[in-house]
């Protein structure tokens, strides 16, 4: 079977810019008899290739700097590449940074005319499309107002609602959407999902990995002008996070240190997870017995993120009367066990774990910071086992769940010592009564009078 022709082709990209110091220097290089050189070069893009197909949503991620934008604005012929070509078969709709081929002295109506005129489409085409996009857009009067006078979040809404109502075979997002409120946020997802189910290409830019894992069929991530990861969103986004956090904080600081102390609320007492002589631990030979990649349920693909001090170096999950496990009933309680080794000596040790869906979509979350308990100091050497323990009220399907052991350096999260994501998979089967629709049994009650 003939594999479907690409719309977008990015082969060998490289976009360099000349950097000045001040705008003098530009002047002086501009005129200088012997072209000496006055800029310095930067490379927002290094050797980009990739396709997307018919009806692919990809995303992507990337720090602040990364290329993305500049990456957007080549595919959509803003700017030219300095190396390597684009190809694009179709019609492309693009909504990059605000104010981006707006007049702001234009009101909002001119402006979709004018959008749609240079989109290929007759005055009278964009005048039969204006009232949907209006009604869309939903900012009542400022709508034949100058866009100067809008603020950014009436600006998105004119600009989404003009791109999506072009038929377009390609629509380009760039981050505009975080400027949107929830329900518009919400609208414009629905409506890139209805864009996608009739055949189009999107490329899709979000800090929000949520979005990413939910809505988009691949991703890739950008760092320092390369594309470095190209896959599955949720593997992705966990590898993003992983680049994120593993540099994040090269060393806490010392006043934090010697200093700082975690909250305990009045009464709170100060207790370890792990309680020795608990009947409900495994106990030595469990431990012994099997390697952590040997242990039910243990993802082979698991993003794991290292900084030293601690390492997580086993678990064990047990419910519904049985130990090491890979699956449960929903409404059972499930016990987590935690085995860390400490290779530095750890004040405020911080646990925390993550349960997320298949798709990479956060269920729910916790530690011991936001629980306010209080671990135990650890020692270079010591090996502790904490234990983690809910109710899975989930419906029956796939879960990950990610564990970490942090220590407390002021903020919530703490600085990463071991964090591994997507680490245990999950199953949960559903018991034959007490059925739900959804993710999450919330313990939803009905109740009936006569008055």
């Amino acid at each position: 079977m003939t594999r479907p022709l690409p719309v977008i082709v990015v082969r060998n990209v490289s976009k360099k810019f000349r950097l000045f110091a001040s705008p003098k220097e530009r002047f002086l290089e501009a005129l200088h008899p012997f072209r000496k050189q006055y800029h310095r070069e930067f490379w927002a893009l290094r050797d980009i290739s990739f396709e997307v197909q018919r009806g692919e949503v990809v995303g992507i991620l990337g720090r602040n700097g990364s290329g993305k934008s500049t990456l957007l604005q080549v595919i959509c012929a803003v700017m030219q590449a300095t190396n390597g070509e684009v190809l694009v078969d179709g019609r492309v709709s693009a909504l990059l940074e605000l104010g981006a081929g707006f007049n702001p002295e234009f009101t909002g109506r001119d402006n979709v005319i004018l959008n749609g005129q240079i989109m290929g489409y007759p005055r009278s085409e964009m005048l039969r499309r204006l009232p949907e996009i209006e009604a869309f857009a939903d900012i009542g009067g400022f709508f034949d107002q100058p866009v100067k006078t809008y603020s950014s979040g009436m600006f998105v809404r004119v600009a989404f609602a003009a791109a999506i109502h072009v038929d377009p075979d390609i629509l380009v997002v760039d981050e505009a959407l975080a400027v949107g409120d929830v329900k518009f946020q919400r609208k414009c997802l629905l409506q890139i999902e209805k864009i996608r189910a009739n055949g189009a290409a999107i490329l899709f830019v979000s800090h929000s990995l949520e979005t990413v894992t939910s809505l988009c069929s691949r991703a890739i991530i950008l760092e320092n002008g390369e594309l470095i990861v190209d896959g599955d969103p949720k593997l992705v986004a966990e590898k993003y996070l992983s680049l994120l956090f593993s540099e994040a904080k090269t060393e806490v600081p010392e006043e934090q240190t010697q200093e700082e102390t975690l909250p305990v609320p009045v009464n709170q007492q100060t207790m370890p997870l792990h309680e020795t002589g608990d009947p409900f631990i495994p106990n030595s030979s469990f431990w012994r017995n099997a390697q952590i990649s040997q242990r039910f349920g243990f993802n082979q693909h698991e993003i794991r993120t290292m900084n030293g001090g601690a390492t997580i170096v086993d678990y064990a999950v047990m419910g519904d009367g049985r130990t090491d496990l890979s699956s449960i009933l929903s409404g059972a309680v499930l016990t987590i066990f935690m085995k860390v080794q400490f290779i530095e000596d750890v004040t405020q040790p911080m646990v925390g774990f993550e349960l997320k869906t298949d798709k990479g979509v956060t269920i729910t979350g916790s530690n011991t910071y936001l629980s306010r308990m209080l671990l135990r100091p650890a020692k270079n050497g010591d090996t502790r086992v904490y234990r983690i323990e809910f109710t899975v009220s989930l419906n029956e399907g796939n879960y990950f769940i990610d564990l970490g052991i942090t220590k407390y350096d002021g903020t919530p999260g703490g600085y990463i010592l071991d964090v591994r994501r997507s680490l245990i998979h999950l199953i949960v089967t559903r018991m034959s009564e007490g059925k739900f629709n959804g993710i999450v049994d919330i313990g939803f009650r009905y109740a009936e009078s006569d008055h």
